[in-house]
């Protein structure tokens, strides 16, 4: 690229850039990994609150979101750029709001959780856990529109996205260790360990070391993120729009209108469904169906290990292949591979519980091409909808984005509480699981993320329209977009 390339002004990322950008989402999957592993089942089994009321409040705080994503956007390109910059500051902002909600969501404050105080462990875990969510949102769509003022370099962005998924996988890691030590054989009034219908050990999830492995990784959250705050630099130093009647809506429409975004934001809303499923619902199956709490770490292990291989690779053979190609691929073996998993239902659990995880790992290596991609992927969407239309609102459209995510959330919560009624899970202090209850859960367990991961690998074949070739092409129109604005005076390098 030439000396007078704009996108080689705006680029030459070294160590410390990559590094600060991960650490972001290693700090925000500290706090969002909880929620995703253990919050389901500490309200189930600790709040002992039902699965449906536990589905409703989650659909709820998304029709929140609704309302307070879209303002956070707009604040996000409205908003005159701080000292900091203009997304770089937020990481700050968040910082604490972040690590304290993380710590409420599982406080067990006295009577919560206890027979006669259900309409206040109601409302403590609706509050607390919308708190982490407008937290989360004060993060997240800022970073989502970091990388567009990091660097304007199609590739250093495709490493970024892999950067930041590794920084995300590190960060879900933790919460695994917990998950896995938090529980302990339930005994009788005698001191004799108490056993279920399959004639294994029953155990409980733990109050103790769940509050004390919460709070540890929330005060790493916070000194991460503020670590993270000093690594990161906007090189691309945009002005505010100013305000304009009916801006917000007009951004959305051309959002809604662009193909490649609508797109990706349906299979990122997969992607992170089917994620959030695995994750939540395995605490179940792992404790009431295999009885081995040492399977959530183990199944994470297998998920996430393939990014070690895949990191050093998958960003040239996405410039050699295309993303799109790629992870449309991979996503159908991971659907292929949790679809296995449900033929092999029939299995002796001793078994079945090895090669469970063999497809785990299989079906990681799938998802660890999207995972690792999706990030680059919405940027090369908003650089499209730029390029077509001469519309570019990072703010909106991350804010868009991120509400696609969370109804991603939504979609989970439907799931995993939905299967639990389906297959009348029995929450209540002391309850043991029936025979038909643990089969149905295991055929739930591996039926929906099968489901989930082929929808997805299905839009990425058909409906995302930005291959290799588009992607090149995509570039070149940036280049001419970013030299127009620089000569404009739209933007600073």
């Amino acid at each position: 690229m030439s000396d007078t390339s704009y996108i080689a002004r705006t680029s030459g990322l070294k160590f410390k850039d990559y590094l600060g950008y991960a650490m972001v989402d290693t700090t925000g999957c500290l706090i969002f990994s909880l929620v995703t592993t253990l919050l389901q089942k500490f309200y189930t089994d600790i709040f002992h609150l039902s699965p449906l009321f536990i589905m409703l409040m989650f659909i709820g705080a998304r029709i929140w979101d609704a309302i307070n994503d879209p303002i956070m956007g707009r604040i996000c390109d409205t908003v005159k750029p701080g000292r900091f910059g203009r997304y770089r500051q937020w990481l700050l902002y968040a910082a604490l709001p972040l690590a304290l909600s993380g710590v409420l969501m599982f406080v067990r404050f006295p009577g919560l959780g206890e027979e006669g105080n259900l309409l206040r462990t109601c409302v403590y875990a609706t509050c607390t856990y919308v708190f982490f969510g407008m937290a989360y949102t004060v993060l997240q769509i800022p970073y989502g529109s970091l990388a567009s003022v990091v660097t304007t370099d199609a590739h250093e962005r495709s490493k970024l996205s892999v950067w930041r998924s590794i920084g995300a996988a590190l960060g879900s890691v933790p919460v695994m260790l917990i998950a896995s030590f938090a529980y302990a054989k339930r005994l009788d009034e005698n001191g004799n360990v108490v056993l279920g219908e399959n004639g294994r050990a029953i155990t409980d999830m733990q109050y103790a070391p769940v509050i004390r492995g919460v709070i540890a990784m929330a005060l790493c959250s916070l000194a991460l993120l503020l670590i993270a705050f000093a690594l990161n630099q906007e090189r691309v130093k945009t002005k505010p729009r100013a305000p304009e009647k009916g801006a917000a809506v007009k951004a959305m429409k051309l959002l809604f209108q662009n193909r490649a975004f609508v797109a990706v934001s349906m299979a990122s809303m997969l992607l992170l469904a089917g994620q959030m499923f695995t994750q939540s619902f395995y605490t179940y199956l792992f404790d009431d169906y295999f009885h081995a709490n040492w399977m959530n770490l183990a199944s994470q292990a297998c998920t996430y290990s393939p990014m070690l291989v895949l990191m050093f690779c998958l960003p040239n053979l996405a410039r050699k292949l295309g993303k799109k190609e790629i992870c449309a691929v991979g996503t159908l073996a991971a659907a292929l591979a949790n679809l296995a998993l449900f033929f092999l239902r029939g299995m002796d659990p001793g078994v079945l519980m090895w090669v469970f995880l063999v497809l785990c790992f299989v079906s990681g290596c799938g998802l660890t091409t999207l995972v690792m991609q999706l990030w680059a992927m919405v940027t090369d969407a908003i650089d499209d909808l730029e390029v077509s239309t001469g519309s570019r609102d990072d703010g909106t459209a991350y804010s868009v984005f991120n509400f696609f995510r969370k109804l991603g959330q939504v979609l989970s919560a439907v799931c995993v509480n939905g299967a639990l009624l389906r297959m009348n899970y029995r929450y209540e202090k002391g309850a043991v699981q029936t025979l038909a209850n643990l089969k149905s859960m295991y055929d739930l367990a591996t039926l929906i993320p099968a489901v989930l991961f082929g929808l997805m690998s299905l839009i990425l074949f058909v409906w995302y329209p930005l291959n290799r070739l588009r992607v090149a092409r995509l570039q070149q129109d940036k280049e001419q977009k970013l030299r127009e604005a620089l000569e404009a005076r739209e933007i600073e390098i």
